[in-house]
């Protein structure tokens, strides 16, 4: 928690410059994630609601989210649900991971 209570990821109200509104480039992987995270939270709702989403993306420490990009964060949070609900484990994460690499 900051020294005002607040989580780092709570800058509501705080002076951060301006917002860039102009539409940006979307890489590949990150239209994969938004397209992933559409899968499963509007196909079959069972396997990740966006509340979950958004807790484990809180969840991470100032450091982390502040290295990670949006998408990354997303990535992070569904990870962390479809291991929790046993729909993958982190070995088939780990080997995809790696065969990816290559």
């Amino acid at each position: 928690m900051n020294f005002d209570g607040r989580r780092h990821h709570d800058m509501g109200g705080l002076a951060a410059g301006p917002v860039d509104l102009h539409e940006h480039h979307y890489e590949h992987w990150e239209r994969r994630v938004d397209a992933l995270m559409m899968l499963l939270t509007f196909r079959n709702p069972s396997h990740l609601r966006v509340d979950e989403l958004r807790q484990n993306i809180e969840a991470l420490g100032p450091i982390a989210y502040d290295q990670l990009g949006y998408y990354e964060r997303w990535m992070h949070s569904v990870t962390q649900v479809l291991v929790k609900r046993g729909l993958i484990t982190l070995d088939e994460l780990g080997i995809k991971m790696e065969e990816l690499d290559r």
